[in-house]
């Protein structure tokens, strides 16, 4: 078990590495396998039970110091997080398929993502933050044969991503567009609402989405706790009158877990 002192300075040294590396970006994967060695390293760091107790130790003891190492460090694993699904993307157009366990550990979850509210050919589904190398659309897309839409913030994600989609899911309803969600059609109309764990104003978003969206839809939100908040922007409060949150998915081994949202009025 690590002190907490220990696990200070882990964090310390995780946020130097990343911040290093997400400088060394230069649209290629010269640097690529340096960045997937540490995203996984940061994987295994975050799911070890045995950091748990230090992590709520050094959480009583330093409190200011360590929110802003939290922030930091959060900030700069969502960064390379983005630019690992790069890699990923230009090794795959450049005939290069590698498998990381982070990315084994996202997809492992999709199946169990929306609970009991199961995804079918018939549903229309919208992930917020769908990345370079789309992985929850084309799973969706391929299990179901349901009709997903995926944004992203950034225009190189957005063409990477439809490179990827028409490399491995060619046919199939999946739309990646670099677009808000007020200003979608499909938005009125979604039965699932994905947000990935990166998204820093996810409940900002929510918040917005509720005069957008339809009565039934159910939203479902990647985030992470406690030692799951290094990797990924927490949960939140809600306002109740109009969301409710229904069910949250606890996930020990994975980098996230999952809470399940539906509107006030649908849920009573």
């Amino acid at each position: 078990m690590n002190r907490p002192e220990q696990l200070q300075q882990h964090v310390t040294a995780f946020l130097e590495r990343f911040t290093h590396l997400a400088d060394r970006y230069d649209g290629t994967i010269y640097h690529s396998s340096e960045l997937e060695k540490i995203i996984d390293e940061y994987s295994t760091f975050i799911t070890d039970e045995r950091n748990q107790v230090a992590w709520e130790q050094l959480e009583q003891s330093i409190v200011s110091q360590l929110n802003q190492l939290v922030e930091d460090v959060r900030k700069a694993s969502a960064i390379c997080v983005a630019i690992m699904e790069k890699y990923r993307a230009l090794k795959l157009l450049d005939g290069i398929d590698d498998r990381t366990d982070y990315f084994q550990n996202i997809e492992s979850c999709i199946e169990e993502e929306f609970g009991s509210f199961q995804v079918t050919v018939d549903s229309k589904v919208l992930m917020v933050g769908s990345g370079s190398f789309p992985m929850t659309p084309l799973l969706i897309a391929k299990r179901t044969g349901a009709d997903v839409v995926g944004i992203d913030i950034d225009e190189e994600a957005i063409k990477l991503g439809r490179s990827v989609v028409e490399r491995l899911g060619s046919g199939l309803p999946i739309r990646l567009e670099k677009e808000f969600v007020e200003r979608l059609d499909v938005t009125k109309v979604a039965t699932h609402i994905i947000f990935s764990s990166t998204v820093a104003n996810k409940y900002d978003l929510l918040e917005q989405l509720h005069p957008l969206t339809n009565e039934q839809v159910v939203v479902a939100i990647r985030y992470g706790n406690q030692m799951k908040s290094l990797f990924n922007y927490p949960m939140r409060e809600v306002d109740e009158r109009k969301w409710t949150l229904i069910e949250t998915i606890l996930r020990p081994d994975h980098v996230f877990d999952i809470a399940l949202y539906k509107k006030a009025s649908a849920a009573c």
